[in-house]
């Protein structure tokens, strides 16, 4: 049995203890991997940045515990949204095992597209998404052969919360198969 450690990113005005990425921690844990929930909200703040607060700088947070982690055994990166995009940003620079990825912007206006590391990589999107096209995720992940579950929902995928924990244990589940 694969085990390792996952590092979970909430999105944007969220926080380590949203609802999804505690549910993604507990699947986690469940299958015998250790979780941890970075804060980023004082990242968040600072709109004087973009209208996403310091996204770079979330993304330089992320690296240096995806590089400690690395260290000790196979990493997963999981993300909603803004969340979603710094762990493909991150996962170009730190191999990790596996990424999930939930509402990924695959663009987000001056910033460089969503970028994912040829790794098993699942990802969970709502068709009724009111900021990020499911055409344009359905586009992206195609190239990639990515698992994909799209699901009656909007961008916070609030009335999916266990269908994200059921798709993530899914992913480490793959990993004692790969």
């Amino acid at each position: 049995m694969v085990t390792g450690h996952c590092i979970l990113s909430h999105g944007f005005e969220s926080g380590p203890d949203a609802t999804k990425v505690a549910a993604l921690a507990e699947a986690a844990q469940r299958q015998g991997w250790t979780a941890e929930r970075p804060d980023y909200t004082d990242l968040d703040a600072r709109s004087d940045v973009s209208p996403y607060g310091d996204v770079y700088a979330r993304i330089e947070r992320l690296l240096a515990l995806a590089r400690e982690a690395a260290e000790r055994g196979p990493v997963v990166l999981a993300g909603s949204s803004l969340g979603a995009y710094i762990s493909g940003a991150v996962s170009m620079q730190v191999r990790p095992a596996g990424l999930f990825l939930m509402a990924p912007p695959i663009h987000m206006g001056p910033a460089p597209a969503l970028q994912a590391a040829d790794v098993p990589l699942s990802l969970l999107h709502g068709w009724n998404d009111e900021l990020i096209p499911a055409s344009d995720v359905i586009a992206w992940a195609q190239p990639r052969r990515a698992r994909l579950l799209l699901v009656d929902d909007g961008h916070r995928l609030s009335n999916h919360v266990d269908a994200s924990a059921a798709a993530f244990r899914r992913l480490l589940q793959s990993l004692d198969n790969a």
